[in-house]
This record gives structure tokens, C-alpha cells and sequence, in this order.
């Protein structure tokens, strides 16, 4: 069922917690600043649907064509990849910079093509290893990047052991967007390319919004954008955290005082469909997020459909922030100023 939490942490933390994201994106962009296909993406002020929901202000990150690749991920993995070549690149040889390199990832959506694209850009090979779960197209799409995909398991969490596992066995990097003991830096990194989009947004916003919703999977875009919405704004903003009922690996975590994995069915929202958290997520929002809501297949299905009738065409992980924003989960008040996050385009898109 769907369900709100007020976070007992915030602003103290959980206990025991030491690595956290980011804040501060000046390098991102000045990295990404030598990326032919970067640019920023469009911030949406929506005075009609914001009328609709009864309220000030309406703000959409639109992060549909991010990079070309159709989501708000281009800028984690490949931002990632790209500063280990910076770390290697001689004679202004970018393309062979990372030659005989392989990162191994798995992926439950757009996090594969982030890894696959940045890889391919710098001369690196990348293996993918998908669930069973996740349609045939979307490995056609990672094919077509350049990747190597291997299929292994029911879920995400059965595909991400076999990438550690492969990585392990093969001496291949393993490029994940979730963190645990003893893997942190390469998570950090690709969060700190999520910074992006935050920076941007502040950029482009002419009112500090009231609250913030974000959806998460193990909560790495949640964890940067609460991370730098703190940085810049403080602590007025109210931040919201979602996630699918089937997959309520942050707000279960938030409600025992420690990272645990969950138990539920496959969500119709497969990006976020993710049953353990990130632990370095998880510390940052357990600091700086101020509610957990999760919502319902329907809610997300209804959401997209929504948005579909505004010119918002989305998936049901891309919409998720929107959907429980529209179920009024939580209830805002008439003069609130909200900002969002269309994280990813429709899968025909």
C-alpha cells in the first residue's frame, strides 16, 4: 500500500554514516563543457497543470533528451568513464583513451546506455548484464551503443550480482550507480555527474521552489539534487522522496535506521525498481530529505496518462515524482512552488 514517512533523521543523519555525495558540480561542467552533444536541458514552468493540482507554481526538469539518450543517466556513467580518461589521456588522443578497458555494469533501464555510450566514446568495451525482466527492445538499444549484453536473473539485484561477479573473475571494472562497503568511488563519481541537472535547474528557476519531489530507484539522482538543493537553497525546500510501493527500498531503510533490502513484486516502474538502496544514497537522504512517499502501479499509470494529455509523453519511473504529486501525497498547500523531475522519455520515444 502506499505510504508517507516523516524522516526522524533529518538533519542529523543515520548513525554511523560517512561517505556522502557531492555538492559542488564545477567540475562536471567543466568536463562536460568538452562534450560535443552536452547541453542544457529545458526547465518547464507549467502554469496549467499547476492551476489543475491548486497550487503556485508548477517547475518540470525535462531531462527527455539528455545527451541524446533520452534520460537524466547520460550524465552519471558517462561522466563517470570520461574522468577516467581524463586521468590517462595523452597527446589529446581521446577516442583510444581508455583502449582495453571493459566496464561492466547491470542495468534495469538507462544506466546500461549511459555506461555503453561513455564507453564507446573512449575507446573502452562495455558488457551489460540485463534481468530477464527487461524487454528485448532496450537491450537492442544497448546493442546498438556498442555493448556486449548478457542476461542473468529475475530481477535487477540477480543481474547486479553477475556483473560483480563478472568483473570480479574478468579484472573488468564494475561501473554500478548503487554503492556498499568497500565500493563508493565510482558511484560518487557517476553522482556527481547527476549535479548537472541540479545545477542547471538552479540556474534556471526564478523562485527557490517550496518542495522538491524526487523518484528513486537506490536513490542516486534523489541523493545529488537533495545534495546541492541544501547547498544552494538550505533547508527551505521540503524533500520528497518516491518510490513504487513494490520497491520500497529507501523508506523501509528510513524506518528501520539502517540499510535493508525489501521484498515485493516487479513494478511497472523498472527504473526504479530497485529493492536495495545505495548506501552513500541513503546517507544523504537520511540527512537532507524530509518525507518518503511511495506510490501505486495505478497512481504511476495515471500519472503518465496525465502527462500524456499535457504534451508530457513519459514512462511510469519517469513520471514518478509527478505521480505522487498528483496524488497529493503529501497535500500542499494552495501557494507552493514545486519542482520536478521528468527523468526519462516514453520507451517508443
Amino acid at each position: 500500500m502506499p505510504a508517507l514517512l516523516e524522516n526522524p533523521f533529518r538533519g542529523s543523519g543515520l548513525q554511523g554514516a560517512t561517505r556522502f555525495p557531492m555538492s559542488d558540480a564545477t567540475a562536471v561542467g567543466e568536463l562536460l563543457s568538452l562534450c560535443p552533444v552536452h547541453g542544457q536541458t529545458a526547465l518547464l514552468d507549467q502554469p496549467d497543470l499547476a492551476a489543475q493540482l491548486g497550487i503556485a507554481k508548477l517547475y518540470i526538469k525535462d531531462e527527455r533528451d539528455r545527451m541524446g539518450l533520452g534520460s537524466f543517466k547520460a550524465l552519471g556513467a558517462a561522466y563517470a568513464i570520461a574522468r577516467e580518461a581524463a586521468g590517462v589521456v595523452r597527446n589529446g588522443d581521446w577516442k583510444q583513451a581508455l583502449a582495453g578497458r571493459v566496464f561492466v555494469t547491470a542495468s534495469a533501464g538507462n544506466h546500461g546506455l549511459s555506461v555503453a555510450a561513455g564507453a564507446r566514446v573512449f575507446g573502452a568495451r562495455a558488457v551489460i548484464y540485463l534481468a530477464e525482466t527487461v524487454p528485448e527492445a532496450f537491450a537492442d538499444r544497448l546493442r546498438a551503443k556498442g555493448a556486449d549484453v548478457m542476461r542473468a536473473g529475475a530481477t535487477y539485484e540477480a543481474s547486479m550480482n553477475a556483473a560483480a561477479a563478472a568483473a570480479e573473475d574478468q579484472g573488468w571494472t564494475l561501473l554500478s550507480d548503487s554503492s556498499w562497503p568497500g565500493y563508493e568511488d565510482l558511484p560518487s563519481r557517476v553522482m556527481e555527474g547527476y549535479l548537472q541537472l541540479a545545477a542547471e535547474t538552479a540556474a534556471q528557476i526564478d523562485t527557490i521552489p517550496t518542495h522538491i519531489f524526487l523518484q528513486a530507484g537506490v536513490g542516486g539522482l534523489a541523493a545529488a539534487v537533495a545534495a546541492y538543493a541544501r547547498a544552494v537553497w538550505g533547508d527551505d525546500p521540503v524533500v520528497i522522496v518516491v518510490e513504487p510501493d513494490a520497491a520500497p527500498a529507501l523508506i523501509e531503510s528510513i524506518r528501520a535506521g539502517r540499510l535493508i533490502t525489501t521484498e515485493g513484486p516487479v513494478s511497472s516502474m523498472g527504473r526504479l525498481d530497485c529493492k536495495t538502496p545505495s548506501m552513500i544514497a541513503l546517507a544523504e537522504l537520511a540527512r537532507d530529505a524530509d518525507m518518503f512517499v511511495t506510490i501505486s502501479e495505478a497512481e504511476a499509470e495515471t500519472a503518465v496518462a496525465r502527462l500524456a494529455e499535457n504534451g508530457l509523453p513519459t514512462t511510469p519511473s519517469g513520471g514518478a515524482g509527478l505521480a505522487a504529486l498528483f496524488a497529493a501525497r503529501p497535500p500542499l498547500a494552495p501557494e507552493a512552488r514545486v519542482l520536478t523531475i521528468l527523468s526519462e522519455g516514453p520507451e517508443d520515444g
